[in-house]
């Protein structure tokens, strides 16, 4: 089938362009933190409305410096580092989750330190909430043309502009049902039925580990970078840098399930004694 005949740019005043790009950026940041708030209302883990309020600045600088200077150094360094001033245009794309998620990190961290939080209950919220944002991002991406997938000849194939005029997967959009919609609803399972965010640390685990799996497995279908292609002949960029993301989960996951049963050991004893 045909690209769709979608506008990139909402709405333009002069120099000022509106983007279907940024306004997922701002809608993601906005639904996530409506809805962090009422996770925090329903379980008490020392985080508060002023906390999350405070933290949407340093959360939108953390994307956009994190984002960007991610896809700077991973995917393209030697076109923004002779042009450096194509780094501030932002609203043409090229933002790396990658990227991204460290900075937040980055930046949750030291919000934590300063307003003395628990790190992982606050990265436990951050992480329930961030597939709203990844399901937005990837469906500005399929509007901006970018990050297509592989030839195919599967019948919701989409020939995009600006490409070879193959037919492609629609890469993007096999994110944002999986990374997004799907991810979505596996951390609401295991917040609302099992009650992870009452153990600091394994709701930050959940989403690291399937994120990471599920990008590795889109990268199957999606068209790697040009500059870059396959490393080790099979693989992309996007999968080897997911594979600190699934060992880091993993570690935060044992870690947690490890805390839990030292306190509940610890109850016993309390009972017992």
């Amino acid at each position: 089938m045909d690209f769709p005949n979608i506008n990139p740019v909402i709405f333009s005043v002069g120099s000022l362009a509106v983007s279907w790009y940024s306004l997922s950026y701002i809608v993601g940041i906005l639904l996530g933190w409506y809805y962090a708030n009422k996770l925090i209302l329903l379980y008490p883990i020392g985080i508060s409305k002023q906390h999350t309020e405070d933290f949407i600045s340093w959360a939108i600088i953390a994307i956009i410096i994190g984002g960007r200077l991610g896809h700077v150094l991973f995917y393209d360094p030697e076109k923004y580092l002779s042009n450096p001033i194509e780094i501030l245009k932002t609203y043409e794309g090229g933002m790396s989750f990658h990227g991204g998620i460290f900075g937040v990190g980055v930046a949750a961290y030291l919000y934590c330190k300063k307003n003395q939080i628990r790190f992982l209950s606050f990265s436990d919220v951050l992480a329930i909430v961030a597939p709203i944002g990844l399901f937005l991002g990837r469906i500005a991406n399929f509007i901006n043309a970018e990050l297509y997938g592989r030839q195919t000849n599967v019948p919701w194939a989409v020939i995009f502009p600006h490409s070879d005029g193959f037919p492609r997967h629609p890469s993007q959009l096999y994110e944002a049902l999986l990374e997004g919609l799907f991810l979505f609803c596996i951390m609401l399972y295991f917040t609302y039925k099992s009650k992870f965010l009452q153990n600091p640390g394994r709701m930050s685990g959940i989403f690291l580990i399937f994120y990471g799996s599920f990008r590795v497995l889109v990268e199957f279908f999606r068209e790697p970078d040009v500059k870059i292609g396959f490393i080790f002949k099979y693989f992309t960029l996007g999968q080897i840098l997911c594979i600190p993301m699934i060992l880091l989960g993993t570690y935060l996951l044992n870690h947690s399930t490890k805390n839990t049963i030292k306190n509940g050991d610890r109850r016993k004893n309390k009972i017992n004694n």
